[in-house]
């Protein structure tokens, strides 16, 4: 067995075993973004009815179709996964992302993240999967649930709600002394707004705090890790100019994240 390193990159440590990063066995640059407890639907005029709200095929404001073209650029490959996360619909993922899980009034078909799905991801974040908890304020995610994936791994989400941005007033989301990591080289000034601060306990560790408030933390498990923000961050809303003004790297970051996650070195080995 080859002894593992841990490498801290921005919002994520990676566990590096000497052939490379520790990613799950057959993962092949799969991101898999879940819409089985982020499970929203609306209604066209014409009376038909579409996924939205954080899938990559949203291209208005509340979707990640830019965060899909990044990914893509960087390449990764990204999918869905619209039913519970079981091991066989885990293997084969690079990366697995779980943002902004319903409330009741979001949607008519509610899946709530209970004990049992939350094992299967545990399961194969120990076998080297990367995991990204997305969450949002107390308000419009349920972080109760959520909670009982996060907590697995020394991370819980506070339910409460950080950076209320008001108007125009882009300072109150404002992040500009960001860490000495390479995903924030290049990058400037990030925006998250209404965010819920994270609780930590062993092995989680902070990445970007501000005073008492943790805004993103990481943990590991086996060959696996975490990463885990309070907000769901990349969304098209504030990945360009179309709100924020210039000078906000959101964008940057994401694009850093994902490229140094699915190209730095070659795959772990045993």
């Amino acid at each position: 067995m080859l002894h593992p390193v841990i490498h801290l990159v921005g919002t994520l440590v990676m566990v590096v075993c000497a052939g490379g990063i520790a990613l799950s066995q057959g993962a092949e640059n799969r991101v898999l973004l879940d819409c089985y407890y982020n499970n929203e639907w609306r209604r066209g005029s014409d009376g038909s009815t579409t996924r939205y709200h954080y899938t990559w095929d949203d291209t208005t404001n509340s979707g990640f179709s830019q965060l899909a073209s990044i990914i893509d650029r960087a390449g990764g490959k990204t999918d869905i996964l619209t039913g519970p996360p079981s091991s066989s619909a885990l293997r084969g993922s690079a990366i697995y992302i779980i943002v902004d899980p319903d409330t009741p009034r979001e949607t008519d078909t509610l899946h709530v993240l209970d004990r049992e799905g939350a094992e299967e991801i545990v399961e194969w974040v120990r076998d080297g999967g990367i995991l990204l908890l997305l969450g949002n304020d107390s308000a419009n995610a349920d972080l109760r649930h959520f909670n009982i994936l996060a907590e697995r791994f020394g991370i819980r989400f506070n339910e409460d709600c950080r950076n209320r941005v008001s108007g125009g007033h882009y300072e109150t989301g404002t992040f500009a002394n960001l860490p000495d990591h390479p995903v924030f080289s290049g990058v400037r000034r990030i925006f998250l707004k209404e965010v819920s601060t994270l609780s930590l306990s062993p092995p989680a560790t902070a990445i970007l705090a501000d005073g008492s408030d943790v805004i993103m933390a990481t943990s590991t498990l086996g060959r696996g890790a975490v990463v885990a923000v309070g907000d769901p961050w990349f969304y098209n809303e504030y990945m360009d100019t179309r709100r924020l003004p210039e000078g906000f790297d959101n964008a940057a970051a994401a694009a850093t994240l994902f490229t140094w996650l699915l190209h730095h070195g070659s795959r772990g080995q045993e």
